[in-house]
C-alpha cells in the first residue's frame, strides 16, 4: 500500500501525502491498473479545482461510472440493521428456564466467542481502534426477464480472472458508537460515518446526507474487525442449527431487526419488511467465519403496483490474527445478490456483485483521537423519502454477448435502504 503518490501540481515538489493509502496494483504495469492510477490522478486534479469545475463521475469514469457508483454504494459502506447496545451482561444464567432453549444456546456460544477472540478484558481495555486495508470488487454477472423463455444472463467481470475494480480504505473507530470509513476505489473516494446521533455518507455523485432511523455501525467492523461489537450484537441472538461452512463445522446465530427499528427506516413511498442477519460461528474454534445479512423493501409503484428489492449479503471472514491480545480476521470475500421481483416475470432481474479485502494494519487505542475527528460534513442534508434507488439517468449497461443490443437496468438495485433519492416510474428492461 502506497502512502504518497507525485505532487501534480509541483512536479519538482514533495510527493502528496494520501488520505487514503492506494494498493500497488494501482501503480503496476497492466490495462487495468493503468486505468485505475489515470483516474486517481484525474481525481486528485479536479478535487484541486472543485470549485471552479465540479468533478463529473461521466467525465472521470465514463461508461463505467455507473457499475463504481453501484458498487460503492451496495459494497462500499452497508450498515448492521440494528444499533448495537454496548452495556450487555454475558454472563449465562444458572436457570436455564430463565430463557429460550435457543436464547440460552446462543449466551453460550457468544461467551466463546469472547474467549476466543482474547477475553472480556482484552476487549473492555480497547477504548478506539485504526485499521487500513485494500479491496477489489467487481459486478459479476446481470440476469434479466428471470423465470421467462427470454431469460439473458450476461457474465461481466470475475475477480479470479483479474478483472475488478481496485482500491483501498482507512477505518477509524471510538467507542461507543463513534466511527468513521474513507474508501477509494479506481480513484472514486466515498465518505461515511457516525458521531453517535446521525449516521451519514457521501459521494461525489450524491450531497451528504443521514440515513433515517437511529446510527448503526459499519457492518465491516463486523468482519472481524470489532470482536466487541459482534459480541454485544449476537448476545441477544437465537441459535437455529449447524451449518458446515469451509469444512468447518458451525452454530448458526439469528438476529431480526425489531418492528420498530423498521419503521424508523421506512418512508411514505419505501417500505422495510424486514433485515435479518446470521452469524456462522466455528465450533472448533468458536470464531466467526462467516456473516450474512438480508433485507426486503417495498417501493409503492403508481397504482395498486409494488417493485420489491431483496438484498443479500454472504461474508466470509479468514485469515485471524492476534494484535494486542485480540484476534482480528485479516481477509475475508464477500458476495452481494440483488434480487428486483413483483411484477411480470419479464421485467424480473438479479444482479451479483463480489469483493475481496484484506487488511494491511491494525491499531488499538489511538493517542489523539477526539470526538472531533467523527463530526459529520458541513453540508449533511437530512433525507425525507426515498431510498437507494439509482435514479433514471443512471443506468447499467451490459453488451450481451449474442445480441447487438445493450440491456439497460434503470434503477438497478436500491443501492442503500439508508439512500435516499427522488423516485420515478422504473424502465423497463
Amino acid at each position: 500500500m502506497r502512502k504518497v503518490c507525485p505532487n501534480f501540481d509541483l512536479p519538482d515538489g514533495l510527493d502528496t501525502v494520501l488520505e487514503v493509502p492506494i494498493p500497488e496494483e494501482m501503480f503496476a504495469s497492466n490495462k487495468n491498473s493503468h486505468r485505475s492510477w489515470q483516474n486517481m490522478k484525474s481525481w486528485m486534479n479536479f478535487k484541486t479545482n472543485s470549485e471552479r469545475s465540479p468533478v463529473s463521475m461521466t467525465a472521470l469514469f465514463g461508461r463505467r461510472s455507473t457499475e463504481i457508483q453501484l458498487l460503492l454504494g451496495v459494497i462500499g459502506a452497508p450498515l448492521i440493521p440494528l444499533p448495537i447496545k454496548h452495556d450487555h451482561d454475558y454472563s449465562i444464567s444458572k436457570n436455564i428456564k430463565d430463557h429460550p432453549t435457543e436464547a440460552s444456546m446462543a449466551k453460550y456460544i457468544v461467551k466463546q466467542y469472547i474467549a476466543a477472540v482474547g477475553g472480556e478484558k482484552a476487549l473492555n481495555s480497547i477504548d478506539s481502534m485504526y485499521a487500513m486495508g485494500k479491496v477489489k470488487m467487481a459486478a459479476s454477472e446481470f440476469s434479466a426477464g428471470e423465470g421467462s423463455m427470454n431469460n439473458k444472463i450476461v457474465k461481466v467481470r470475475n475477480l479470479r480472472n483479474g478483472g475488478g475494480e481496485v482500491g483501498g480504505f482507512v477505518l477509524w473507530q471510538k467507542r461507543p458508537d463513534l466511527w468513521c470509513l474513507e474508501l477509494v476505489v479506481s480513484g472514486c473516494k466515498m465518505s461515511a460515518g457516525s458521531d453517535g446521533k446521525v449516521a451519514w455518507r457521501q459521494t461525489p455523485w450524491h450531497h451528504s446526507h443521514a440515513s433515517r432511523g437511529p446510527p448503526r455501525p459499519l457492518r465491516r467492523f463486523l468482519q472481524g474487525l470489532d470482536p466487541r461489537s459482534t459480541a454485544n450484537l449476537f448476545s441477544n441472538s437465537a441459535c437455529v442449527g449447524e451449518k458446515t461452512i469451509n469444512d468447518e463445522d458451525c452454530f448458526i446465530l439469528k438476529l431480526e431487526a425489531e418492528p420498530s427499528t423498521l419503521k424508523a427506516r421506512s418512508s411514505s413511498n419505501v417500505e422495510i419488511i424486514g433485515h435479518t442477519i446470521w452469524g456462522y460461528f466455528s465450533q472448533r474454534t468458536g470464531l466467526l467465519v462467516q456473516l450474512e445479512d438480508s433485507y426486503l423493501i417495498r417501493i409503492k409503484a403508481p397504482g395498486n403496483d409494488s417493485i420489491f428489492w431483496e438484498t443479500t449479503m454472504e461474508s466470509w471472514i479468514q485469515d485471524y490474527k492476534t494484535i494486542d491480545g485480540i484476534n482480528i480476521a485479516h481477509a475475508g470475500k464477500t458476495w452481494v445478490s440483488l434480487f428486483r421481483f413483483g411484477e411480470n416475470s419479464e421485467s424480473h432481474s438479479r444482479t451479483r456483485m463480489e469483493e475481496v479485502w484484506t487488511i494491511e494494519e491494525v491499531d488499538f487505542n489511538i493517542k489523539g483521537l477526539s470526538t472531533d475527528c467523527f463530526l459529520p460534513p458541513g453540508d449533511l442534508k437530512k433525507e425525507e423519502e426515498g431510498y437507494g434507488i439509482v435514479s433514471s439517468n443512471a443506468t447499467l449497461a451490459f453488451k450481451l454477448r449474442n445480441d447487438s443490443t445493450w440491456v439497460h437496468a434503470s434503477k438497478i438495485v436500491a443501492i442503500d435502504v439508508d439512500e435516499c433519492d427522488e423516485s420515478s416510474d422504473d424502465e423497463q428492461l
